[in-house]
């Protein structure tokens, strides 16, 4: 299916750890949703960015890795073969990983002459998580929010100082894996600003495409 007038690209990077025994055949199936979005009939057809500088979805089969690094024409339907292809990854990861997406805004151009400066992108940036249980979801979450404070703490605070917060953060972890613990919501975060760790709203500053 072919897909003109857009209006995201979507960027889609990060590295999942897949179980030994994973074959090519279970990632391709896994993978459908993004593939298949893509307009193509495998994943080695679609494996490919539109950027040939990315390179794309890769299957590290050594080292029992998926890749990926690949850009995408599209529109918010693109979430729902989101949330399907991390169904389809929790059943062959060997152990929790995130998954960052951003949607850049195809139509906007800020550095377009005469344009309205009140106009803003409406770029949006999500982290999806994976994992073989949802206990290992919430561990990933959970390191990179406590990676996240720390960087920004340690601004004005010693490390060592810090510990306190740490376990505050682990409190409210546990508080929620006892109440999401068969919750299929646990890998989708929430969209927008105030969602995923690291994750930017509309507007603002925009990130440097394909830029990691």
């Amino acid at each position: 299916m072919s897909r003109y007038n857009t209006p995201f690209e979507i960027h889609v990077h990060g590295e999942v750890p897949l179980r030994a025994d994973v074959s090519f055949e279970q990632l391709q199936e896994a993978l459908k949703p993004l593939w298949k979005y893509a307009g193509s009939r495998s994943l080695a057809a679609g494996a490919a960015s539109v950027y040939e500088e990315e390179p794309g979805i890769r299957f590290d089969a050594p080292k029992h890795l998926l890749q990926m690094c690949w850009t995408v024409p599209g529109d918010d339907d693109f979430r729902q073969a989101l949330d399907e292809m991390c169904m389809g990854l929790n059943d062959l990861a060997e152990a929790g990983a995130p998954i960052e997406v951003t949607f850049y805004d195809a139509d906007f151009d800020d550095e377009e002459e005469g344009g309205n400066p009140d106009d803003e992108a409406r770029d949006d940036f999500v982290i999806y998580f994976v994992g073989p249980t949802p206990a290992a979801i919430m561990q990933v979450q959970r390191d990179l929010l406590v990676q996240d404070m720390i960087g920004l703490m340690e601004r004005h605070f010693d490390g060592s100082e810090l510990g306190e917060v740490v376990k505050a953060v682990d409190k409210l972890f546990e508080r929620r894996f006892d109440d999401l613990v068969n919750s299929m919501q646990l890998g989708r975060p929430p969209r927008g600003p105030g969602g995923s760790q690291g994750g930017t709203g509309h507007g603002g500053s925009r990130k440097p495409r394909h830029l990691h």
